[in-house]
């Protein structure tokens, strides 16, 4: 589209329905990040002003209208000044369906989520954890979120559902991810991640100077996004739907990223509870972006500072808050040693940023990891391990046995690895024998890409080859990974899920 000295709007519409000035922003120093906080909240169909002093705008910013198929309506220029007329989605939807703030079945008078994330634990002493015996059955973290928990996220993300409206809507989620775990048998108990957008973005609505936007915001910024796109569609990827956390400043942490997960869960059960974080290696590899940081970080490690700050605060109040256990998620150790250094971007763990040569990596991992957990009592601290879990699809996720991790994984000072081994991919159970002797090893004993849940006999072989290597006082079992990484893309459905925990806890009934 050729810009224009005057904008000439359709009958009927006087000018836009929202403005801003971006100034001399360009897409990839912040430009994106507040198109998106405007348009989020907006009716399909309304106008958006974009104004700006930026050149490169002028090319950008009509790409990314399609990749993200929103409408250039307009484009002004004169003299430096340009001003920009987007449609949200398509102008002729304007005067249609309005999108309102989600109107489901809200409770507001049970705001317990709500009132914990308001700001830090005020609690004085520290809560009491029960143990999680040997042999407990627990699941990974996150749960098939039902279809109006997922309307209610999508509309608290995009600011049209406030906080304590969303807490309330996920609180009755996760009565339901209770009920099923207890009817399964599970001893150690996760609220599903209902609150979560998926299992590590979910940050960036928690984090200061972060927010959450789609990836298809982002290709634009990548070096040839037409051959990123191409990628994601083969992996199955919905690059639509999934959100990626941007940085728009230095991060902190003023209010819990799961505290309050945990202190409504605390409220439904007297069992062990289990809370999943992503871990500080997994979070820097996503958040570090140089298109989005080179305002807020000169490095990666810089960032990684911040990060490992955050992440020591939440453990210490998890523990304090009487969670069991904690468990950090690294699935992209996996992606550095059976993806090799990469001259790409990757989706592995939903990360854009590079990496540098495995040895690198890995040791950059196991030092940012033992950073966050240093002081902390290891038994209640676990490590969780997989090779992709973003599709039910078993041909295109990463492949290989554990010998390149086992050195990183046993210098870093956990108490337990929660490891996917039901999957062929994962290689042959006997090389956890080379992790320290005082560590417990949870074994993943079902494979939750499988829609159909395992004969009893099968998950009980494998159990009875874990008791032989380890002893029943080191083992845990779960599936290999979460039943719904990404809430809009769940791996399996709630009735399967169950399915599959009610036969891990049938299997270790047998053996004990």
């Amino acid at each position: 589209m050729k810009p224009t000295e005057t904008h000439a709007f359709p009958e009927g519409i006087t000018g836009p329905d929202v403005s801003f000035d971006g100034g001399d922003l360009d897409c990839g120093n912040g430009l994106l990040l507040l198109i998106r906080k405007h348009i989020d909240p907006m009716a399909r169909g309304q106008l958006l002003e974009i104004l700006s002093t930026e050149i490169s705008v002028d090319e950008d910013l009509p790409a990314w209208c399609r990749l993200t198929s929103n409408e250039l309506v307009s484009f002004q220029k004169v003299g430096k000044q340009r001003s920009f007329v987007i449609a949200k989605g398509r102008l002729a939807e304007r005067g249609g369906r309005e999108e309102r703030p989600w109107s489901g079945a809200l409770r507001t008078t049970d705001s317990a989520g709500a009132r914990h994330s308001r700001g830090a634990h005020t609690r004085t002493e520290p809560v009491a954890a029960p143990p999680v015996p040997p042999m407990s059955v627990m699941g990974i973290g996150s749960w098939p979120r039902p279809r109006w928990m997922v309307e209610a996220m999508h509309s608290h993300v995009e600011g049209r559902l406030d906080e304590a409206a969303f807490h309330a809507t996920a609180n009755d989620a996760v009565r339901l991810v209770v009920a099923a775990q207890e009817r399964a048998g599970v001893g150690v108990l996760t609220d599903g991640e209902q609150r979560r957008d998926s299992y590590a973005s979910f940050v960036a609505t928690r984090l200061d100077n972060c927010q959450l936007i789609p990836l298809t915001d982002l290709l634009p910024l990548v070096d040839d996004p037409e051959k990123f796109e191409r990628e994601l569609r083969a992996l199955d990827v919905p690059a639509a739907d999934v959100r990626h956390p941007a940085v728009l400043g230095r991060i902190a942490r003023s209010r819990p990223l799961v505290g309050h997960e945990a202190d409504f869960l605390r409220t439904l059960t007297s069992k062990p509870i289990k809370v999943a974080l992503p871990g500080p290696y997994l979070l820097t590899r996503t958040m570090w972006m140089e298109c989005l940081n080179e305002r807020a970080y000169e490095s990666r490690e810089a960032l990684a500072q911040d990060i490992v700050s955050a992440l020591r605060g939440e453990l210490k109040d998890l523990l304090d808050a009487g969670v069991s256990l904690v468990q950090f998620d690294e699935p992209v150790l996996s992606e550095v040693v059976f993806s090799g250094a990469k001259s790409g971007p990757s989706f592995m763990c939903g990360a854009l940023s590079e990496s540098r040569e495995p040895a690198h990596e890995l040791a950059f991992a196991r030092d940012l990891v033992n950073a966050v957990v240093e002081g902390s009592p290891r038994e209640r601290i676990a490590l969780h391990v997989c090779r992709g879990n973003w599709t039910p699809d078993e041909s295109v996720a990463l492949s290989g046995d554990y010998r390149p991790l086992v050195d990183t994984l046993k210098q870093m000072r956990v108490g337990a690895y929660l490891l996917e081994m039901c999957t062929p991919r994962a290689g042959e159970l006997e090389i956890l024998k080379a992790l320290p002797d005082e560590a417990r090893i949870g074994v993943g004993v079902v494979n939750q890409k499988c829609a159909e849940a395992e004969p009893v006999e099968e998950v009980v072989a494998k159990i009875a080859r874990a008791i032989d290597l380890f002893g029943k006082d080191r083992l845990l079992f779960h599936p290999d990974c979460g039943f719904a990484t990404f809430a809009d893309n769940p791996i399996c459905s709630t009735t399967s899920a169950e399915e599959k925990l009610k036969v891990i806890a049938q299997a270790v009934e047998r053996m004990r």
